[in-house]
């Protein structure tokens, strides 16, 4: 008589292993196919921006109806002739702003970043980190409007969130602060309104007024870049006169005299374009021209 025990505990082993091998297998595919996914899946939605806080917040605030109309009433005013320092006009109120324009939407805003005071006055390290800083956020148009673009900036609203700071005529920031990549930082110099590319600790000048401002090189290194902007702003940080005459942060706030937000839009003229605002905001003074894109 055949001893069929030793048989059948290696049938059973043989087939334990080839469950293990399978499930193994199976648990393989199903983790690979979380990665990357089916072939004619539909691709997630880009997450939000984990370096803009309150991005939802901005992101509601651009497709709200009151920003909206409120660049449609700035669409359909004039842009007021003569230089800076002009009389500054009201836009007028309109039942349906949006009426007879063509539709558009405003783009999802992107940061705008700024060198910071400390870089300028060379109290902060030559580091990304220290050097620039957010400090707005800015979205443009779909599409031009009766030939016209804009620029809705979106300043930090206090406790957290944004709201809407101004309009402007043109749409070279959001165009420019676009051109941050994966690696890299797109920050601006608003004193000469030049925009520049930081990649590790290299900047390059991505328009005219970025490469006069580096004095016509291609890049320079961080830390040297600082010497340049010490050297050009070390004595008009915030407070000084230069920057009381509206040029040191590029544009400069003034709120009503209680503080509280307003629903009246002001249209002022200016060297670059006509600028409009909204909230507590009511004006926004000198901003130089930005031309070559």
């Amino acid at each position: 008589m055949s001893d069929t025990s030793g048989t059948k505990t290696s049938s059973k082993r043989a087939a334990y292993r080839s469950s293990r091998l399978f499930l193994g297998i199976a648990v393989s595919a199903s983790a690979l196919l979380s990665v990357v996914g089916p072939a004619h899946a539909t691709p997630a939605k880009d997450p939000l921006p984990a370096d803009i806080p309150d991005y939802r917040a901005a992101l509601d605030a651009v497709k709200s109806t009151d920003v909206r109309n409120t660049v449609c009433r700035f669409l359909r005013t004039p842009v007021p002739t003569g230089g800076t320092g002009g009389p500054v006009q009201t836009i007028p109120e309109t039942a349906e702003p949006c009426q007879g324009l063509p539709a558009f939407t405003i783009k999802d805003p992107v940061a705008l970043n700024e060198i910071t005071p400390g870089f300028v006055a060379g109290t902060a390290k030559p580091l990304p980190a220290e050097a620039i800083k957010l400090t707005q956020l800015v979205s443009s148009l779909s599409i031009t409007v009766n030939g016209r673009n804009a620029t809705i900036m979106l300043a930090p609203t206090q406790g957290g969130g944004w709201h809407l700071a101004a309009v402007r005529d043109g749409d070279s920031d959001a165009t420019y602060a676009s051109k941050a990549a994966l690696g890299t930082l797109v920050f601006t110099e608003p004193q000469i309104r030049g925009w520049y590319q930081l990649k590790l600790t290299t900047v390059e000048p991505l328009n005219d007024q970025a490469r006069q401002g580096l004095g016509g090189q291609a890049s320079v290194s961080l830390s040297t870049y600082q010497k340049l902007v010490k050297a050009r702003y070390a004595d008009k940080l915030p407070g000084s006169a230069y920057d009381t005459t509206g040029y040191s942060s590029g544009y400069s706030l003034q709120r009503t005299e209680d503080g509280a937000p307003s629903s009246t839009l002001l249209l002022a003229s200016g060297s670059s374009a006509a600028l409009a605002l909204a909230g507590g905001a009511v004006v926004l003074r000198r901003r130089r021209r930005a031309s070559n894109r």
